[in-house]
């Protein structure tokens, strides 16, 4: 997800949590009956089943290979994305904030918990995985740099055993409060060698653990398909019902 389409999809999943939060201050027993009321549910419903048919397109192989020739998959995640938002707000717009049958209650739950699940889910994947690469991009340029010191060191085996004296930790950072108010440029090759090295663990260490996150976050997707088809069975039922009931008042 790009930066300005991650702020744009931020500040539509917040307003979806403040229109949630008005029945608070607002309700209307009759609006999602109404003319106004049943086209935002529509409207609602069937931007909520653009997620379901982009999880179809990306799991039948020949309807993907079919729909890619004419639209990316990028664009097919950002409609998922957009749909995925914009559908909930307008059902939630269709309730008129009236939460009474516990149907209608569970499918709002529900709704809210896939788009969050999913927003957050999108959001940390990406993150991770663009904080891994920069990292490993650093590591790459601190094991040149590390070379270049080794090289040193080679040429000067008097610079390593500068190196004995301040193995410990205590000892690292006094070294390092000491050298620290000059240049690295003006660093013992044993000085700047243990401060690479230092770095090279800590940039290893960050990237296990983010990879670590990573696989861990890897469930979510699982997570985030079953709510998701729990959401369409319990919006089934709620539109079975308003069709039956509302056909029985026409009657």
């Amino acid at each position: 997800m790009k930066e300005h389409d991650r702020f744009t999809a931020t500040g539509l999943v917040v307003l979806m949590l403040v229109l949630w939060l008005g029945f608070l201050i607002h309700r209307s027993p009759w609006f999602a009956g109404s003319f106004w009321g049943g086209t935002l549910g529509i409207s609602g419903a069937t931007l909520m089943l653009v997620p379901l048919a982009y999880m179809v397109i990306k799991r039948i192989l020949p309807l993907k290979k079919f729909v890619t020739r004419r639209v990316p998959m990028r664009t097919l995640l950002t409609w998922h994305i957009y749909a995925g938002i914009f559908g909930p707000i307008l059902a939630l717009l269709h309730t008129g904030h009236k939460f009474v049958s516990p149907l209608g209650i569970a499918l709002t739950a529900m709704m809210l918990i896939v788009v969050l699940s999913g927003f957050v889910g999108r959001y940390l994947m990406s993150q991770f995985s663009e904080l891994i690469h920069e990292k490993k991009s650093m590591l790459t340029q601190l094991e040149v740099g590390y070379r270049q010191v080794a090289a040193e060191l080679a040429a000067q085996p008097g610079q390593i055993a500068m190196l004995s004296p301040i193995s410990g930790f205590w000892s690292r950072i006094g070294a390092r409060l000491l050298w620290e108010d000059r240049a690295v440029t003006e660093w013992p090759a044993s000085a700047r060698a243990l401060r690479i090295t230092e770095s090279m663990a800590d940039l290893e260490y960050a990237i296990k653990t983010h990879e670590t996150f990573k696989r861990w976050f890897s469930h979510w997707l699982r997570f985030h398909i079953v709510i998701s088809f729990i959401l369409y069975g319990l919006l089934a039922l709620h539109i079975y019902f308003a069709i039956y009931f509302g056909l029985r008042w026409f009657a």
